[in-house]
């Protein structure tokens, strides 16, 4: 997909550098920068091992200014589902239609997979994303709590 000289495709190795910092990118923005402890070795090993893909937005010169990183999982309810880890573009780019077209790259991808839905996270203080994500008629949860738990130091 392409507009406004901004080009999306599929990310490459190569890319995984760029997608790091916009993943420090994205931490900062909500102020959880020291949370950030994947290296790129380790992104690499996992993009290696088909752990998650990528898309990339390249503005002419080739620099990346947005990405989304996603991977398949699964619904018992529904199916095959999509799940949207990071989307991210740079301050500097945004408002240019570059997160509408990312986001309905992201889309394609999950239709062309066969997934059912598609599920991300949006912090409740990001008027602007969930606005965005509004105008796709997005359903935007309340009732769920999310849980994690960390295996590492």
């Amino acid at each position: 997909m392409q507009t406004n000289n901004i080009t999306v495709r599929y990310a490459t190795e190569a890319d995984l550098a760029a997608i790091l910092n916009l993943i420090i990118d994205l931490a900062i923005f909500e102020n959880a920068k020291d949370e950030v402890i994947v290296t790129l070795n380790e992104l690499t090993k996992d993009f290696r091992e088909g752990t998650f893909q990528a898309q990339v937005a390249v503005e002419e010169q080739g620099q990346v200014v947005g990405m989304t990183l996603y991977y398949l999982t699964y619904s018992t309810w529904k199916g095959k589902m999509m799940y949207l880890e990071d989307f991210v573009v740079k301050p500097a780019f945004r408002r240019r239609g570059i997160g509408q077209l990312l986001f309905d790259a992201i889309i394609a991808e999950a239709k062309k997979q066969n997934c059912k839905m598609m599920k991300w996270q949006v912090l409740d203080w990001n008027e602007s994303a969930i606005n965005f994500y509004k105008k796709y008629k997005a359903t935007l949860e309340d009732e769920w709590l999310n849980a994690k738990l960390f295996f590492f130091e």
